[in-house]
């Protein structure tokens, strides 16, 4: 008698999730990965194809988006349309998680199209501003704290009241294996990613009583297209600190997020995930 396979049931099935700088990279793979599991996603991000933008004004907001914006390598309704071939709804908008009023706007059509967000992932951030700690510009640090740091707080503002209503939500916070470390010559990318963690327990206490859980994950080194920028000898050097000898891959830190988004996950709040290769242990 032939057996036949039980489909396992989604994780994520009837919720809705919204996805911060989702285009590429790490916010790519964990909207995939919520897709995956039966979640509705909002695809979001600065770049959308198609969109209008100043390059010079974008590269002074983030080289790296500056730079792939020239690439081509914008994927935010491809990822859309991606989510939507796996059987899940979605949807790709453009969002400056700098601009309150945007988020909330983005929010209410948001809500309009795919339901009461359920699930709120911080990820977009920007990394490019590298300097000896005399050499670092105000301005930058500013931008930093913007984009890294409030950027998170006002989405955070915008979902909130819908999940209180509804008495359940997670909000997953994506800081970086920097906020355990330190960054050299990256204060403020350090300092912003490690605010993220305190935001995260901090919001935890307060959110608990109405069925919300609130935790941060902090990925190591993963192999995105921004790390293939970087110089091949710092990722040796990189690969050898590391324990596992290697560098990590997006669908590993998106699984994660997964995880930690479900019902598996329902009395892990306040927490700080390392999803880092063990970077983090020193290893020699």
């Amino acid at each position: 008698m032939q057996e036949h396979a039980i489909a396992r049931p989604k994780l994520l099935e009837g919720r809705t999730a919204l996805v911060t700088g989702a285009s590429r990279g790490l916010g790519r793979a964990i909207a995939l990965a919520l897709g995956e599991e039966g979640a509705a996603v909002a695809v979001t991000d600065l770049l959308i194809e198609g969109s209008a933008f100043n390059t010079d004004e974008l590269k002074e907001y983030s080289l790296l988006a500056g730079h792939f914006s020239q690439t081509g390598e914008i994927r935010t309704q491809q990822t859309s349309l991606e989510i939507q071939s796996m059987g899940s709804n979605s949807c790709a908008m453009k969002l400056d998680v700098t601009d309150q009023d945007q988020v909330k706007e983005v929010v209410r059509e948001i809500e309009a199209r795919l339901g009461p967000v359920d699930i709120l992932v911080n990820n977009a951030a920007v990394m490019d501003n590298f300097a000896r700690f005399e050499d670092q510009k105000p301005e930058k640090w500013e931008r930093d704290l913007k984009v890294n740091l409030t950027g998170a707080y006002y989405c955070t503002k915008a979902v909130w009241p819908g999940m209180v209503r509804q008495g359940w939500g997670r909000i997953i916070n994506i800081s970086s294996v920097a906020a355990l470390m330190g960054a050299a010559q990256q204060p403020s990318y350090g300092a912003t990613k490690a605010g993220l963690i305190g935001l995260s327990k901090s919001l935890a206490i307060e959110a608990g009583r109405n069925g919300i859980t609130v935790n941060t994950v902090c990925p190591g080194f993963i192999a995105t297209e921004a790390l293939k920028l970087y110089d091949e000898r710092m990722k040796e050097r990189v690969v050898r600190r590391t324990a596992l000898r290697r560098l990590g891959h997006p669908e590993e830190v998106a699984s994660v997020v997964v995880y930690l988004a479900s019902d598996c996950a329902s009395y892990i709040t306040g927490a700080t995930i390392p999803v880092t290769g063990g970077i983090d242990l020193l290893t020699l």
